[in-house]
């Protein structure tokens, strides 16, 4: 059945496969984020870091979806 496919569909089906490992950390972290724990009584400086971590993590997920979106790209 494999042959009857053109060849962007079966570069989309390389694609996917490729990245079903990525989808399934994503759902883990997202599943393993539900059960963080909040800590009370937390420093001003405690937050202020913590933000930071959270806003440098965003910016390196975005990196990496940007990355690989483009050498997608570039494979097709």
């Amino acid at each position: 059945m494999d042959e009857e496919l053109p060849d962007s569909v079966k570069k989309c089906l390389d694609i996917l496969e490729e990245n079903v490992e990525i989808l399934a950390n994503l759902e883990y972290d997202l599943d393993d984020e539900k059960e963080d724990e909040l800590t009370p009584d937390m420093e001003l400086h405690n937050l202020y870091d913590m933000s930071e971590d959270v806003a440098e993590s965003a910016k390196l997920k975005r990196a990496e979806s940007n990355f690989a979106r483009r050498q997608s790209e570039d494979s097709l």
